[in-house]
Parts: structure tokens; sequence; C-alpha cells
């Protein structure tokens, strides 16, 4: 089996996977390339940078076929960038369950992406600064959902409903006109989908009781446990498996 590294940027570090084949051996991080590599120690054949190279256009397979890394996804309209570290966990997620069609809301660096998903594709997006929104107006988890269903029924309200907000120091009330927002422009993604959450845990309380409050039933996982599944099924994309 080909000993290989992954190596890419996670927020302020970069992190290096340890690879046998598909079989993910242990992880390290570093401020940079040459520290994440020196803390894994690891001897191997092949790097694969995880997010370098020029992005692949939607629609696109969630993992390539072939290839020497692993690069984002680009859409031209409406303009969105998602990064390679997402397509890795949803091709973790996609290992686990083949041929799932749905949709998938993956939260990311402030940034919640809605991905239409259908044959090991992705075919279209939508993103938001949902999440970055909530952190700089101090909204917290759960959502009010009061707020929630506001702005659901009346996004052009969104910027009068967060300063009463703010005046009447409500900070779920926050967190919940911006999600209900978010989720009157995604409706054509989540109505009458299969809709699958991945996102960290304090995300993850802010984004499932909005889902559920519109009687979506998502399924949650953590990037981190589809990380290493998702590592396995690059391996078998690049050829790396064997």
């Amino acid at each position: 089996m080909t000993a290989w590294i992954a190596l890419g940027r996670d927020s302020d570090e970069v992190e290096a996977h340890a690879m046998q084949g598909a079989q993910h051996l242990r992880a390290a991080r570093g401020t940079d390339e040459a520290a994440a590599l020196a803390h894994l120690d690891f001897e191997a054949d092949r790097v694969v940078h995880i997010g370098d190279g020029p992005p692949d256009t939607l629609p696109a397979p969630v993992l390539p076929k072939g290839g020497r890394g692993l690069s984002a996804l680009i859409q031209d309209t409406p303009p969105d960038v998602i990064g390679a570290r997402v397509r890795l966990w949803i091709g973790g997620f996609l290992s686990r369950q083949p041929n799932w069609d749905g949709v998938i809301c993956a939260l990311d660096g402030g940034i919640s992406h809605w991905i239409h998903i259908s044959a090991n594709e992705a075919v279209s997006a939508q993103g938001f600064l949902t999440p970055r929104l909530i952190g700089a107006l101090g909204g917290t988890a759960p959502p009010d959902t009061d707020a929630l269903a506001d702005s659901l029924s009346r996004p052009e309200r969104l910027a009068g409903h967060l300063r009463a907000a703010e005046v009447g120091g409500d900070s779920a009330a926050i967190t919940g006109h911006l999600l209900g927002a978010e989720l009157a422009a995604a409706r054509p993604y989540w109505l009458g989908q299969q809709v699958v959450l991945i996102a960290a845990e304090d995300m993850a309380a802010t984004y499932a009781p909005a889902l559920e409050a519109q009687h979506v039933p998502a399924e949650r996982h953590a990037p981190s446990a589809l990380l290493p599944a998702g590592l396995s099924a690059l391996a078998g994309a690049l050829g790396l498996a064997a």
C-alpha cells in the first residue's frame, strides 16, 4: 500500500495526516507545512495537498477521479467557493451511504454551505455568512423560535428585527432572526429534502433546532468524525489505496 500524507490548512494551522493506503494512521498540526510534517514524523512516498490547485466548477464529482490533489469547488451563479475540507467531509459521509441523494448543510470557517448532492456529484450550492454574523452580533444558541419564524416569513425586516433584539439584549433572538432569513433564502434546498448537517458541536446546536422547527429532521455529523473516512475515500479516488 502507498504511504502518503494529506496536507492542508485548517483555520490558522496546517494539518498533516499520515495514510497507509486507505488507512488513516495519525494526524499532527503545526504553524506551517514544515512544522506539521516534523510533528507527524512519517516517511511517505507522496504528499497530497488539500486545497491547492485550480478549483473544480460545479457541477462536479465530490471527489476527483484521479489527479494529484484535492482543490476547492467553485460556482459561478450565485458566486460561491466551497473549501476542499468540506469536499473531504462530504466524501466521508458518502462513503458510508453510497448513492445518497439530498442536501448537505456544511459549516466551515464562518460560512454555511447548502449543497445539493446527487449521484456522488455536488450539483449546486448556496453559501451564507450567517455563522460569522451570529458571532459578530453576539448571537447565542439555541435560537429563539419566535424570532426564527418572524424572519423566515418576513426576511425583508431582518435589519429592523436585529436592531430590536440588540436593544432588548436578546441574544437568542439575534440568532433566530439571522437563521430565519437564511432558511427563507435556502428554502429550495431544505424543503422536502433529505438534509444532513455537518458542523462542530456549537454550530450544530444552533442550526439543528432551526431545522427541527421547520419539521426538517437533519442527520448530524461532526467534521472530525467524517475526515478519516473522507481521506480513505480520497485514497481510492487518487489511486493510492493499493
